[in-house]
């Protein structure tokens, strides 16, 4: 080891002397370039070429010093100085080819000791001209080899990044004309899907060219690279797709523009486009109905629930979660749904059956409100957005924009002024269900005390059966039953006389009463006492009410506790009254004709 660094290190010292000096001398040189320790040799050999112009071997070495440099330049980051050296590393070849010798290597053998070679016929080492000459057609033959095959190399590498950019640029362009993934599926058209392809076919030859740049990189010698492409999927179309690479890096990560425009593309042209003639055709359909509604005047709900099409509005909401299609599909619906429970409706127009009516009404408030509520969401959308991603939509099915939003605002003012309508006439039919009518008076179905007061004082009300309470004129008193029907005319009435000094108006808030029905609603009886005692006993007043003939009989009580319940046996026609002061409870049975058994 000592042995072969000592040169070096006496060359490498005599060479820094006569930096200084004035004058390099080759001979210190040789040591170096024999052991092809070229870049510490090349600034010593340069500055003796200075000088020094008709020495070969110099030329010779000055080649194989610029042809390692050729072979260790960065093929892709430093080509031009690559370039370079092959170029000057050919030159000082020819020089050296040129003047090299036989009388020169005679002469200075010693230069020349790396050609030395065994002469097969003789045996003996020696150093030829003819050997020499051959190394350095090799040796430019290669360099020029060299310089070609990283030219093309570098041609490819230039293409990819060319067109990698190239494809990246598409990419932005659609990007940015698009707010989201929504809006770009939803305002696709013949010009994007031209885009798409554009960009696919830029990323086609962006793969065709590094393919073309691997091959060139097998006929290179120490390449130092070695890319391999590691394609990404575009996920988030507004985040994913922009970021530069690096080529230089084995892990070569691209975006996959191929993959994601083929999905987009195959999503436009097989979803996309069918779902839009789906909403034409569905909207159609739609019409038709709604056309068959003004001519016939008939009811389509049937027909309607025919309309519920999960599979076309879930297909949607998964580009749009609020589309405009939908809304617009809603409020034909809900008018449609209207329209026909009126028309259902309107036979009984002139119905005594108040419930009826209220009944009907309450479903017609249910569809106005219903169709004022989608109308009215419709009406706040920003149409002019909505027209870029539904374009095909408005202008097959309403013509322009201005048409539809004609057609929203007409609907919301019918279903404003229908509401108000409905809601007055419901105001009156239910005013009209809290009085039961007999004849020319209205008995009161409410028990809280009206502003005024009335000449009927209700003390119960069963709900839809019947009602009991005092009715007061001048200075009389007398108890009341009657039916409640969904009419409100009473079909069972009935009144009986009350004790007017107990059950007077300035006793009313004393007034109860308990009572009960048989399950056939035939007989009814109703009791009427005064929780105010008289000689320690509670007054009161017993009726039975039939429902064909009325008032049966009354009888009067005074009971020792509070009467809380009746109960009546229909085999026996007997009525129990269940009195009970809250520890202790008793009954008192009437017989059919009202007289006390015990």
């Amino acid at each position: 080891m000592k042995s072969k660094i000592l040169p070096f290190a006496i060359a490498l010292s005599l060479l820094s002397a006569s930096v200084y000096g004035q004058k390099v001398k080759y001979k210190d040189l040789i040591p170096l370039l024999e052991a092809k320790q070229f870049e510490r040799a090349e600034p010593y050999l340069r500055k003796y070429l200075k000088e020094v112009s008709d020495n070969p071997s110099a030329f010779l070495y000055m080649g194989m010093t610029l042809q390692e440099k050729a072979l260790t330049s960065d093929i892709l980051k430093n080509t031009e100085i690559l370039f370079a050296k092959c170029d000057s590393a050919v030159l000082y070849y020819d020089k050296a080819y040129n003047e090299i010798t036989e009388r020169n290597i005679n002469k200075n053998e010693e230069n020349y000791q790396m050609f030395s070679r065994r002469d097969q016929r003789t045996g003996e080492f020696g150093i030829k001209l003819s050997d020499i000459r051959l190394k350095l057609e090799i040796w430019v033959k290669e360099l020029k080899e060299r310089k070609d095959r990283v030219k093309e190399l570098k041609k490819h590498f230039t293409d990819v990044e060319r067109l990698y950019a190239r494809s990246g640029v598409l990419y932005k362009q659609i990007q940015s004309k698009y707010e989201s993934e929504s809006t770009f599926f939803l305002q696709s058209d013949d010009e994007l899907i031209g885009q798409l392809n554009k960009l696919a076919h830029a990323f086609d030859s962006t793969i065709t060219s590094f393919n073309a740049y691997r091959s060139s990189l097998k006929s290179i010698a120490k390449p130092t690279y070695n890319q391999q492409i590691n394609l990404q999927e575009i996920v988030e179309f507004k985040k994913d797709g922009t970021s530069a690479p690096d080529f230089y890096a084995d892990d070569l990560r691209l975006w996959d523009y191929k993959r994601w425009t083929k999905a987009s593309i195959d999503a436009i042209q097989n979803v996309i486009n069918p779902l839009r003639d789906r909403l034409i055709t569905y909207d159609i359909s739609l019409g038709k109905l709604h056309e068959r509604i003004k001519k016939d005047s008939v009811s389509v709900l049937a027909e309607l629930t025919q309309f519920e099409d999960g599979l076309l509005y879930g297909q949607l909401k998964k580009y749009d979660p609020n589309p405009l299609p939908i809304d617009v599909f809603e409020m034909k619906k809900a008018e449609m749904s209207y329209v026909s429970n009126t028309i259902l409706h309107k036979p009984t127009r002139d119905s005594s059956n108040v419930m009826l009516k209220l009944s009907y009404l309450n479903q017609e408030l249910k569809s106005i409100d219903l169709l004022d509520s989608v109308t009215s969401k419709l009406s706040q959308r920003n149409l002019a957005k909505d027209s870029e991603n539904y374009k095909q939509f408005i202008t097959k099915a309403y013509g322009t924009q201005q048409v539809l939003t004609s057609y929203i605002s007409s609907t919301l003012e019918f279903a404003k002024r229908e509401k108000l309508s409905k809601q007055l006439e419901w105001e009156a039919t239910m005013q009209a269900t809290k009085w039961v009518v007999h004849g020319t008076d209205s008995i009161p179905l409410f028990l809280e005390q009206p502003t005024k007061e009335l000449a009927y004082k209700p003390l119960q009300v069963v709900d839809e059966k019947y009602t009991v309470g005092i009715h007061l004129q001048d200075t009389v008193s007398s108890g009341y039953l009657y039916s409640i029907t969904p009419s409100r005319r009473a079909d069972v009435v009935s009144k009986f006389p009350l004790d007017a000094a107990q059950f007077g108006r300035r006793n009313l808030p004393l007034a109860k009463n308990v009572s009960t029905v048989d399950t056939g609603s035939l007989t009814y009886f109703a009791l009427i006492y005064s929780e105010s005692k008289v000689e320690d006993k509670f007054p009161a007043t017993i009726a039975k009410v039939n429902r064909v003939g009325g008032l049966a009989w009354s009888v009067n009580l005074k009971v020792e506790m509070t009467p809380i319940e009746l109960i009546f046996s229909a085999d026996s026609g007997e009525v129990s009254i269940k009195i009970s002061n809250g520890s202790e409870s008793k009954l008192i049975v009437l017989d059919k004709a009202g007289k006390q058994i015990q």
